[in-house]
Formats: C-alpha cells, structure tokens, sequence
C-alpha cells in the first residue's frame, strides 16, 4: 500500500498596503489625522522628539497636532527642565523629553563615534577621554557656547583642528542648549551644558533597541527595518525586528518590502478625511522613513528641500501639496497643483487656525506665491 505524502500548506501572504494605507496609519500615529487633547510634553514623548534644528519648528509641529496648544505650553516645560534640546538622532538637534534625552543620547552614541572618524586629522594626538573630561570641567563650570569651547580646547590641544575639537566635544558629550535658548518669543545664543548637569541626575543606561523598535512603530509605523535606520540614524537593527516579530504584524509595500507594525496600531480606513495641516521645516513626518512616499508623491520627490535646506510643507489630503513661508505681512502658499474651492477654504481655515495660535498679534494676508523652481 503506498503511503500518500503529508504536504505543508504555503504559510499565508502578508496582506499588502498601499501608500494611501500606510499614509493614514502614519498621519494618525503622528496626531496629524486628528489633534489630540495630549500636553505638548506627552507630545514630545509619544512622537519621540522633534526635529529643532532651528527654535521655532517645534513649535509649529505641535500647533499642527494638539487641540488647545499656546507656545507656553512647550516653552514652560523647557524652562522648567522637562524638555530639553540636544543632538541625537541623524546628528541633528532634537527636542526631548528629560527621560528621552538621558536613553535615547547613549542609544545612539555608537554613530556619534562613527561621526568623529570624519574628523580623525584633525584630532591627530589629541586623547578623546581626556578632551571628554575636559569639555564636561568647562561646561559644567558655566554654559558656554561653541566658539568658548573651542577656544577653551585650543588652550590644551593647540596644534588641533578648532572645528574639529568642537565636534569631538559635542560627540562625546551630551550636551543640551540650556535656556533662554528655544523658549517662544525669546532669543539666547546657543550656549552648552552636559544634560546631566542640566537635569539634576546621571544618564541613563542606553535602552535596548528592541524597545525603541516598538516607540518607532507607534509613531511612525507600519515600517521597515530600513525606514527605522534611517529614522535613527543607526544600523544593524535588524536583529532587533526579528526578536520582536512575535509580538508583530506584518504586511508587504506596494514594491516588496516588509513592513512592521504593532498589533492594536490605529490602522484607519484608507478613505478617511485628512484635514490640511502647516508643518514646519524638518518636520519628522516627512524625514523618517526610507520610503517616503506615503507622504512625498514620487513626481514631488525632493521638492521639499534645496541643498541642505528644508522648506516649510503643507499637508492637503495627507500628503506633499506645497510650500508656505512669513513674510513681513503675508503667509505666502505655494502649491504644486491646483486646489478647488473647498479645498482652498480648509487650507485658509488652517492657516488662519495657525496664525491665531503662533501670531495672535500679527495681521498676516494669505496669499498664493509662485512655485519655487
């Protein structure tokens, strides 16, 4: 009698999601579908940190997503030392929560390393640890801004390269931009000192990836492994997906590449209303995926900067549909395509929303520019 064979059914596809899915998962992770009533510090945590490369763009991302946001509502916790603003992620300055800014700095201080290996000729003789030590005596002592520092370095390694003393400093320290600096409506040059001695307590150990794995998903999901990378600014995290896929849902993009994603994630229906929204330059909707069209049209890819410049971005119907910019007397608008009548009525709704919460004092005109080249 002949034995029939056992076969193994095909495990089951992962189901695919299209730009426009992956889009509203986003948007609503990102508080940007609907404004949530959280505090702006609850804000800075959920979405873990803020691009701040500049004072202001903080700002303006919490003004697109919270109900009931003022500039005092960020400003007071960072005078209040509950939020800070320090280097971390893809090198630039990010606005974070204290607790964030005492994980999130040591998780990625293996690409700080890294990031001194472009500098090695100018460091030639000089001893890290001891320029570490010394940079912390400094400005611990008092705050002091980057070109005191430098010239401080110079004293005791003066055959260095200055810029690269500095960069060596802010690499191997975490160092905050203490207030009056990011404050709304205030101005202070950018003037340095340890998050530790800011905040009153040591770093914390770095976290494990895997549980930065799982805050990158619930801001930023579903993605991919390289979309968190590049969210990062680290590698090699792969290994971290693949002890989390347990607890993990997975589907496919549009062109094959895995996505992940946390189980009860929001996930909305694909055709939900997604009102205009103003965002600032560097926002990290638009920087923290590999992939970006979710949000970035591919005929729209790289319209959003020039060079190393960002552009302020505007939101309609939850993806990349223009430019805006103050000034003196006007917010200027700069679509890529036309809009029809309601349309361009939510979009001056939200401006006008905008202005009133940032600008109360100010009459700005809404007005439609030329598309930059």
């Amino acid at each position: 009698m002949t034995k029939s064979k056992r076969t193994t059914a095909a495990p089951p596809s992962p189901p695919v999601l299209g730009p426009r899915a992956l889009n509203r998962a986003t948007l609503a992770r990102q508080l940007l579908l609907s404004r949530s009533p959280m505090s702006a510090t609850a804000a800075v945590e959920h979405l873990a940190g803020l691009q701040a490369q500049n004072v202001k763009p903080p700002y303006y991302a919490l003004a697109a997503r919270l109900d009931g946001f003022t500039p005092e509502a960020l400003s007071r916790p960072m005078a209040d030392r509950e939020v800070v603003r320090i280097v971390t992620l893809r090198s630039t300055i990010h606005t974070h929560t204290a607790d964030d800014c005492l994980t999130l700095r040591p998780l990625v201080q293996a690409a700080r390393d890294r990031e001194l290996h472009h500098f090695r000729a100018g460091l030639a003789g000089v001893d890290l640890d001891r320029l570490a030590a010394r940079a912390r005596t400094l400005v611990e002592e008092e705050p002091r801004t980057m070109k005191e520092l430098r010239e401080a370095l110079l004293e005791d390694w003066p055959d260095a390269d200055p810029q690269a003393l500095s960069v060596a400093a802010r690499c191997k320290l975490p160092l905050v931009q203490v207030t009056p600096r990011g404050l709304w409506g205030r101005s202070g040059q950018v003037r340095l000192t340890t998050a530790e001695h800011w905040l009153g307590r040591p770093a914390e150990p770095a976290p494990a990836p895997d549980a930065t794995v799982l805050r990158y998903l619930a801001a930023f999901g579903p993605a991919s492994v390289k979309d968190m990378q590049t969210w990062a600014g680290l590698t090699r995290l792969r290994d971290a997906f693949e002890r989390l896929r347990p607890r993990l849902v997975t589907f496919r993009d549009d062109n094959g590449a895995e996505l992940f994603d946390l189980p009860d994630a929001p996930s909305p229906d694909p055709d939900t209303p997604a009102p205009p929204r103003f965002l600032p330059e560097f926002d990290n909707l638009l920087l923290s995926h590999a992939d970006r069209t979710r949000v970035v049209p591919p005929e729209l890819k790289g319209r959003h900067w020039k060079g190393n410049v960002a552009y302020r971005t505007l939101l309609v119907d939850g993806g990349l549909a223009g430019l805006w910019r103050l000034d003196d007397d006007a917010l200027v608008i700069e679509l890529f395509a036309r809009l029809d009548r309601a349309r361009w009525a939510e979009v001056t709704e939200e401006a006008e929303r905008m202005l009133g919460i940032l600008h109360p004092g100010t009459a700005y005109d809404i007005r439609l520019g030329t598309v930059r080249g």
